[in-house]
């Protein structure tokens, strides 16, 4: 798995928040919104697959917990979510929203997912 930032997005800034893409072991490539890994971005994020991304001195982006979240309490992000990722040094959270059912999204957290323990993490 790993980051192919968006060359369209160069130059276009404004209310939206920036876009990035992950390929996943399939080839597939999924498309995020970057956002600022913190408790108000969390509160916004249901029915999607979330990556939580620290980066290297070079900008060189590395997933450190993916999970998919749902609209209900039980499937929503927790703070120990949160909490678990900035211990590893995250300090963004990729966001795709695209897959539509809660299959499709754990279908997109397997494929992106570099070990099992990372799914879910």
């Amino acid at each position: 798995m790993r980051e192919e930032r968006l060359r369209t997005m160069a130059g276009l800034r404004g209310a939206a928040p920036p876009l990035s893409a992950w390929r996943g072991r399939s080839g597939r490539r999924y498309v995020v919104g970057v956002h600022e890994l913190a408790e108000p971005e969390l509160d916004e994020v249901d029915e999607a697959v979330v990556i939580a991304v620290r980066r290297d001195e070079a900008g060189i982006a590395e997933a450190v917990s993916i999970t998919a979240s749902g609209r209900g309490p039980r499937e929503r992000l927790h703070r120990n979510w949160l909490a678990r990722a900035r211990q590893k040094g995250a300090t963004e959270m990729h966001v795709h929203r695209l897959a539509e059912s809660e299959e499709e999204r754990r279908a997109v957290v397997a494929d992106l997912a570099l070990e099992p323990e990372q799914a879910n993490a």
